[in-house]
């Protein structure tokens, strides 16, 4: 009976078979070991690498599955890179995308965060502000271009609030859910230890959806430094091209492999960033995300300094010092009076 469920009803006892283990029933959603989380990753790349190889192959024109100029070969495409370094300016360009992309961002993120605590708070604040939200998160991101050149120009700024404009609303959508998501139970523990509204945001409500919006902060800048290379295809002589510049301007002088390594580095760079902003989130959030706390703690130790210093200004008061008012002698029953022996 090792290998059967017992099933008690009212009536008798039924045998009921145990369901059959499938043999690849084990390897579902199984975590593998880092080494062949390595491997597979690049045995991607070496397959992606060899189909890149073969349709590039050969020497003359004829021989080639697909023209050079449309796709050249990996050793034609890296031999280009010192070029690109040197004369594309790579640095320099990548540089000025990253900055134009932050920003931007953090501009959204100033306006957004504070907008999407109140509608994940407030409901009524939620309904006036829907009809932007679903404008801007369904909007085509394209269409802000000429739009941004008519407001803004083509300067830095106007690259700026691109990014603004084409993060906001989702960063205002994924705060008040996060917000939203907050069980209702830490509210009402709140209520019932006397604290108010303004409180319970900012105190319960805050620090509990902060890894959440962190979270969705660190998705959504991925998808912004994707943005700016449809805004840097116009420039002007006072600003840097950027990494889109670079890929307009390789097609317009038909440099096919500089178009390839700007597609190539863009990936590489986001991946580095993301990385980054994952180990910030780790180390702010180990509760959740299994880090070791570092700069959980170093938040702590300068929130703890700022308290200090505020308490050098703004002396506490000391409740031992206030006299409390006097109470005045209540009058003694007739009855109770001592009688003088």
């Amino acid at each position: 009976m090792d290998d059967r469920v017992i099933r008690k009803t009212k009536t008798k006892t039924v045998a009921t078979p145990a369901p059959p283990q499938h043999r690849f029933r084990s390897a579902l959603r199984r975590e593998i070991p880092r080494w062949k989380a390595v491997f597979f990753g690049a045995l991607c790349i070496a397959i992606c690498g060899g189909i890149w190889w073969y349709l590039t192959r050969g020497e003359i024109v004829e021989e080639r599955m697909i023209n050079k100029y449309a796709l050249p070969s990996p050793a034609e495409t890296f031999a280009d890179l010192r070029g690109l370094w040197i004369d594309g300016e790579l640095t320099r360009n990548a540089i000025a995308s990253l900055i134009r992309v932050t920003l931007g961002f953090a501009l959204a993120a100033v306006l957004g965060i504070p907008l999407g605590i109140l509608c994940g708070s407030y409901p009524w604040v939620k309904s006036f502000l829907a009809p932007v939200t679903i404008f801007g998160r369904n909007i085509p991101i394209a269409a802000l271009i000429p739009l941004t050149y008519s407001f803004f120009g083509t300067g830095e700024y106007q690259k700026m609030m691109f990014i603004f404009i084409a993060c906001v609303a989702f960063i205002i959508d994924d705060t008040a859910t996060a917000i939203g998501d907050v069980s209702s139970r830490y509210i009402d523990t709140a209520y019932t230890l006397g604290a108010n509204q303004w409180q319970i945001i900012s105190k319960v409500i805050f620090p509990l959806a902060l890894p959440n919006i962190f979270n969705s902060l660190r998705l959504l800048f991925g998808l912004a430094f994707g943005y700016i290379m449809l805004v840097e295809s116009v420039t002007d002589a006072k600003t840097s091209g950027g990494l889109g510049f670079i890929i307009l301007t390789s097609q317009r002088l038909s440099f096919p492999g500089w178009i390839i390594l700007i597609l190539l580095i863009i990936p590489i760079l986001a991946l580095a960033i993301d990385r980054a902003l994952f180990w910030i989130q780790k180390e702010l959030f180990p509760y959740q995300y299994g880090g070791s706390g570092v700069l959980r703690r170093g938040v702590g130790i300068c929130l703890h300094c700022v308290e200090d210093i505020k308490f050098l200004f703004c002396k506490p008061v000391d409740y031992n010092t206030v006299n409390p008012p006097q109470l005045a002698a209540a009058p003694v029953p007739e009855n109770t009076r001592s009688k003088p022996s």
